[in-house]
């Protein structure tokens, strides 16, 4: 494994983990929510009532947030290098995978092990055995 040191950013890794972990806590504290992305998106689209505005807001600023920090900063240039079909398939997987396991990363991994949860962690250990297992046949299998 190579680091790629020139683009390699603890601190604004560390601050960004910071963000979310102060964002997540707040607004459990405040509204009793978790910030499971999937479950916020799936909620808004049951259409419950009374609980659609913090839903929204929610994921509003999910899209504002990267729009703000690229004006007021010059983040690197994002290449993809693949397929849109097979991004959007993969896509399909990762959102049918988190209505089966009963939520996403974001909800287990940071929601969840943070309150002790044993369904989140025993989730977020098969989430990243699935990555491990998948990029290992990606790329040393398959040769892609």
């Amino acid at each position: 494994m190579v680091i790629d040191w020139q683009h390699f950013t603890p601190w604004t890794s560390l601050g960004g983990g910071i963000l979310i972990g102060l964002s997540t806590t707040l607004l459990l504290l405040a509204n009793g929510k978790i910030a499971g992305i999937s479950g916020i998106l799936g909620g808004l689209l049951c259409w419950l009532k009374g609980d659609k505005l913090w839903r929204l807001l929610f994921l509003l600023g999910m899209l504002i947030a990267p729009v703000t920090y690229q004006l007021l900063f010059h983040p690197p240039t994002v290449t993809v290098e693949s397929n849109w079909v097979v991004i959007i398939i993969a896509g399909l997987l990762v959102g049918f995978g988190t209505r089966y396991s009963g939520g996403c990363t974001s909800g287990h991994g940071i929601c969840g092990i943070s309150r002790l949860s044993p369904r989140s962690v025993i989730a977020t250990l098969l989430f990243m055995l699935t990555g491990v297992i998948t990029v290992y046949i990606v790329r040393h299998i398959l040769g892609a």
